[in-house]
């Protein structure tokens, strides 16, 4: 099963004598992502000519590249609504704050053009899950603030860089979730100390020792306090045996 998640750019709506603008699509684009591996399989976007130009701002610091000149050698909605469809139609949806927003605005499109609008198979919005499982660890869960709150870089807000973006930050809040589920006693202690100690348990004893987490080995305390002897790969007569042949050995070969 293929998920599709997909991004639109939009006009931002402004009110005119109490009236409220109407919403333009200005850009699309999606990513098919394999269901069971999360990994990307085929993409699309391109920008789209809104039916009313004057909307679209000469200059646009919020979207890169995303201009009135840009977009008035476009595509209009309508030229591209096929590929759109194929892509959509029938798939599972994923997007961040996709129900509210995305869908919305893609079913406002095709009835602009008097076709029917596709259907998911199911929805997966990533703002209501991480809203419910993430909590606000990061913040607003507004895409930018989850992208630098992992290191993600920064949101261009360009429909095929964010939708990789939202497919990221996906993953990384799924590795934290599970590493929590599996190790709940450790994550919460490591919380609680600021990560300068862990809790161990001997599989030899089953007793519990608390081990520095600065050091990669033991500590010289640790092994002068440890009743096991040091491993050696000979014993003693056996090293004097090898040396002994080591140099035989040399003294042939020379």
């Amino acid at each position: 099963m293929e998920i599709v998640f997909f991004d639109m750019e939009t006009t931002v709506p402004a009110r005119s004598n109490g009236v409220e603008k109407r919403f333009w699509v200005l850009e699309f684009g999606a990513i098919l992502v394999c269901s069971r591996k999360l990994v990307e399989v085929d993409s699309f976007a391109t920008l789209i000519r809104p039916g009313d130009l004057s909307a679209v701002p000469v200059s646009s610091p919020r979207c890169e590249g995303i201009t009135a000149d840009a977009v008035a050698g476009a595509p209009c909605f309508e030229e591209v609504a096929d590929r759109i469809f194929s892509i959509l139609n029938g798939r599972v949806w994923a997007g961040h704050n996709i129900q509210r927003f995305d869908s919305v605005r893609i079913r406002e499109a095709f009835a602009d053009i008097g076709r029917p609008a596709p259907e998911p198979l199911g929805m997966i919005d990533s703002l209501d899950i991480l809203n419910r499982k993430f909590g606000r660890r990061a913040g607003d869960l507004k895409m930018a603030t989850l992208a630098a709150y992992f290191g993600l870089g920064r949101q261009k807000h360009r429909s095929l860089d964010d939708v990789r973006m939202n497919l990221e930050v996906i993953k990384h809040c799924a590795t934290v979730l599970l590493l929590e589920s599996s190790l709940p006693e450790l994550v919460l202690a490591c919380r609680g100390s600021g990560f300068s100690s862990i809790v161990t348990r001997s599989k030899t004893n089953g007793t519990q020792s608390n081990e520095d987490t600065t050091r990669k080995s033991l500590s010289s305390s640790s092994s002068s306090s440890s009743n096991c002897p040091r491993a050696v790969p000979y014993a003693k007569p056996k090293l004097r045996k090898m040396k002994t042949r080591g140099r035989s050995s040399l003294v042939i070969c020379q």
